[in-house]
């Protein structure tokens, strides 16, 4: 088969990572793809937005089969119009991913059809916005309707920080057109989990459990950022608690979806808080996390291309899921992401961990100039290190780190060890 992979950050690096092992595939392109992945597939100059050149090349080169990364191409229809052509292409509807785009229709969605989640209220209005959050209770989330590539959350702590939150978005358009309306919802105390999972419209699969580190600081100090690492594993989320969120939050989701009219297909991240009321929703997410892919998948001892075709064609009950191991993924970033960084600097020590089948780099923000790799984004890099527990495959990634260098390159410390 040859497979289409549109993206080029370090989702879209796992993917085609993962995709390489399977044998039904002949061929991979990524569009744009990046530097680092170009030795497992052909990066072609196409943006994941440009869908009329993204149709044109699939059907040039008569691809069997499109995965979409990122978010930003699923508002635009990319998968309605590709199957408008025949197209086998793995990714939810623009009707679907809604579920992601609008925070709104999320929130109001989980609300009408008993899925738990914050309590919450909706302003396109900021003076009004000014007005609810000095009436709520703090610490409070402030949140833009629409996608902000993952930045797009505020945890404010006082009313000073909340203030400013809605002043960025509201007033001075911080996130554009996606910052005009907000969601303002409850604080949720608990363990944040990270849930991937496989939907073909009526069936739904969790990948492995994660845990993000979306801060930029330890402790979870600082301003939220695309993710700093990721564990998998997360150790809070039992099997008991999986039956919980099964019967109370994934089924009753694509069931819901699937009645209104939104049949879901593909992958759905379920961003969970476990409170001590339960499990209850934070967000959607309509794609692959980035960087939960990057530990998920190396645990997904399953054919992708199978699961995908399988979601794709309603018949993923048929499919064997499965899933095993630990796995921590560190984030090598330029010093400072997610505020302004220099780029244009050579990454050394790849090559020394080549070879190695306990560690995977997974390539991001990066470009080449002749033979040198140079950082070319926030982050950078994905080290992600298998092993047995969380805890060894920690200190793994973290010895492997130590080895890749560049310069103002910066690394939370704390992934996997909190």
């Amino acid at each position: 088969m040859k497979i289409l992979v549109i993206g080029s950050g370090g989702r879209e690096s796992a993917l085609v990572w993962k995709l390489n092992k399977s044998k039904h595939v002949k061929k991979i392109y990524a569009a744009p793809g990046n530097a680092g992945m170009s030795g497992m597939a052909e990066c072609v100059e196409i943006m994941a937005t440009d869908i009329p050149a993204l149709l044109e090349f699939v059907l040039d080169k008569n691809i069997d089969l499109t995965i979409v990364g990122p978010d930003d191409a699923l508002p635009l229809g990319v998968v309605d119009i590709f199957e408008e052509k025949g197209l086998k292409i793995f990714g939810p509807s623009k009707a679907a991913a809604i579920i992601e785009y609008s925070k709104e229709f999320a929130k109001d969605f989980m609300k009408r059809n008993g899925i738990p989640t914050a309590r919450y209220e909706t302003f396109d209005d900021s003076a009004k916005a000014y007005k609810y959050i000095e009436t709520q209770k703090l610490p409070i989330v402030i949140k833009a309707d629409g996608l902000a590539v993952g930045k797009g959350v505020y945890i404010c702590h006082d009313l000073h920080e909340a203030k400013s939150a809605l002043n960025d978005m509201m007033e001075l358009s911080k996130f554009g057109d996606s910052g005009k309306k907000v969601v303002v919802e409850e604080y949720l105390e608990g363990v944040e989990v990270s849930i991937l999972s496989f939907v073909d419209g009526k069936k739904v699969v969790p990948m492995i459990s994660a845990k993000d580190h979306k801060s930029i600081f330890e402790g979870g100090k600082g301003p939220n950022t695309g993710g700093m690492g990721t564990v998998a594993p997360n150790e809070a989320y039992n099997d008991d608690m999986a039956k919980v969120c099964m019967e109370t939050i994934f089924q009753p989701t694509i069931d819901a979806m699937a009645k209104e009219g939104r049949v879901y297909k593909g992958v759905l991240f379920f961003g969970l808080m476990l409170t001590a009321d339960g499990p209850k929703v934070i967000e959607y997410n309509a794609r692959f996390g980035d960087p939960e892919t990057q530990v998920a998948l190396p645990m997904l001892e399953s054919d992708l291309v199978e699961v995908c075709l399988a979601c794709c064609d309603g018949s993923l009950g048929e499919v064997d899921i499965k899933k095993d191991g630990a796995a921590v993924c560190v984030i090598l970033a330029s010093d400072g992401y997610p505020g302004s960084f220099e780029r244009g600097f050579e990454i050394e020590g790849l090559k020394a961990l080549e070879g190695k089948d306990d560690v995977i780099i997974f390539y991001a923000g990066v470009k080449k100039d002749g033979d040198k790799l140079l950082t070319n984004g926030g982050r950078v890099l994905g080290v992600t290190a298998l092993a047995g527990s969380v805890q060894e495959a920690a200190d793994k990634a973290y010895a492997y780190s130590e080895q890749v260098n560049f310069k103002n390159k910066y690394v939370r410390k704390d992934i996997g060890l909190t």
